[in-house]
């Protein structure tokens, strides 16, 4: 293949990352388009199935051995995740009574949870509780 193919194929290919979000993995094979254009603009590389086969192991070869560098590298600058808003602490009422450790359910913030009794004594429906862990979509609660 002429070498400008390669390095209009290279070229799209890396517009083509541009408009993808985030997953690099189309950079890998515009590159390595680009770098086989580059050697058969050189004359180094000038029989198709051998620009072929180069295309492919340097695509395959750079995607598995740079794309996770590449990936740590995008998100160095991104703030870290933080838990934006969490239910302990919350104040949940009762909708039933709950005895120790048992399942039941409470209202938190207008909507029905699921409550399992995270203390010894046993909660009364109308009470308050508070909110010591969630886990999943299960509130543990403790008598406020």
């Amino acid at each position: 293949m002429t070498w400008w193919y390669w390095m209009f194929l290279g070229l799209a290919l890396l517009g083509g990352e541009l408009l993808t979000p985030g997953g690099f993995y189309i950079l890998f094979f515009g590159l390595a388009a680009l770098m086989i254009g580059t050697l058969g603009g050189l004359g180094i590389v000038t029989t198709d199935w051998l620009q072929w086969l180069l295309f492919s192991l340097l695509s395959v070869v750079s995607l598995l051995f740079f794309r996770g560098r590449v990936l740590e590298w995008a998100k160095r600058g991104e703030p870290a995740v933080e838990e934006v808003d969490s239910l302990v602490g919350e104040v949940a009422v009762l909708l039933e009574d709950i005895a120790p450790h048992a399942l039941g359910k409470a209202e938190l913030r207008g909507s029905t949870w699921s409550a399992r009794n995270s203390g010894a004594a046993a909660l009364a429906k109308g009470q308050r509780a508070r909110v010591d862990r969630v886990q999943g979509l299960t509130l543990w609660l403790i008598p406020e």
